[in-house]
């Protein structure tokens, strides 16, 4: 069975980007889409029924959301295979679970409105950084470039893991699929203790560095499909900076993510954090095994 496309909803606008960025999801994948609304309402309302049909009145609301969305993805893809499901629990336990059985998690960026809003915007931080698959987080005013396809461009930091970047084979896939080409992007930089004051050396470290970078592309490339077209960039200066500039003209931004099992905090790293909060288009954070090195369009040097 093929595994679904998840999209956490809860009736705000930025969920209703993400349901829609999801529909589109599966249907360049072909694959299923489970829209979910997951909630701690039994805490506050007890054993509180709505008189009218025998349920919280929370549950019911969920089942309203939940069945609208599914609609209005319905309409959007109609050729789309289309599931739901209410859970009473906390928002990113329960997202993070459905992601083990998901090819892919997406997104929005906030919530309704207030608490609810700094809460739900904590849940996708918590999920990007937590889930096994990887997490879409559709940032607002991009609901439709996964089939408008706005610039025809996928970005992906390319990091020290070369070829074996689960990060970078996500963003072939996705390039792929929407027939668009990669940018992929290396960031480098000259540590301060390697500067030299002397005019005949001045440039020799940074053009070692940079070389370095322009050799990590290579040898990470090496094996990208012919049909995917792509853009090497090796960009000198913070990683964070280099890959927010990228996602300027991009439909998508990919990054990934280390996971290092019995760590309790969020593993996410400064530029992927920084990235999901900041980027112009949708991210992508993808798990990566643990490595010795950086993330991201890291250089030697700990990404800033």
């Amino acid at each position: 069975m093929d595994l679904p496309i998840v999209v956490g909803v809860d009736g705000s606008e930025p969920s209703l980007r993400a349901a829609d960025w999801a529909a589109d999801e599966a249907a360049l994948r072909g694959a299923p889409l489970r829209l979910v609304y997951a909630s701690l309402w039994e805490r506050y309302e007890g054993e509180s029924l709505a008189k009218d049909v025998g349920k919280p009145s929370e549950q019911v609301r969920a089942e309203d959301i939940v069945g609208a969305a599914a609609e209005r993805a319905a309409r959007r893809q109609p050729g789309v295979e289309i599931s739901t499901d209410v859970l009473p629990e906390e928002p990113g336990y329960a997202l993070v679970r459905e992601g083990r059985d998901a090819c892919a998690l997406v997104l929005g960026t906030r919530g309704r409105s207030g608490f609810v809003e700094m809460l739900l915007g904590s849940v996708s931080l918590t999920v990007a950084a937590h889930a096994d698959c990887p997490v879409i987080v559709v940032r607002p005013g991009h609901d439709n470039q996964v089939r408008a396809d706005a610039h025809g461009r996928v970005a992906v930091g390319i990091g020290e893991q070369g070829a074996d970047s689960a990060a970078l084979r996500f963003a072939v896939r996705e390039a792929r699929l929407r027939h668009a080409s990669l940018d992929a992007v290396r960031a480098w930089r000259c540590p301060a203790h390697e500067t030299t004051d002397h005019p005949l050396l001045a440039d020799e470290p940074a053009r070692l560095h940079e070389q370095h970078a322009a050799d990590v592309l290579d040898t990470a490339l090496k094996e990208t499909p012919a049909d995917v077209d792509v853009y090497r960039r090796t960009v000198e200066g913070p990683a964070r900076r280099v890959l927010l500039n990228a996602s300027h003209e991009a439909d998508l931004l990919v990054v990934g993510a280390r996971r290092n099992p019995g760590h309790l905090g969020l593993q996410l790293g400064r530029v992927a954090h920084a990235v999901l909060h900041h980027s112009a288009c949708a991210v992508a954070v993808v798990p990566e095994p643990t490595t010795e090195r950086g993330e991201g369009a890291g250089s030697r040097t700990p990404a800033g």
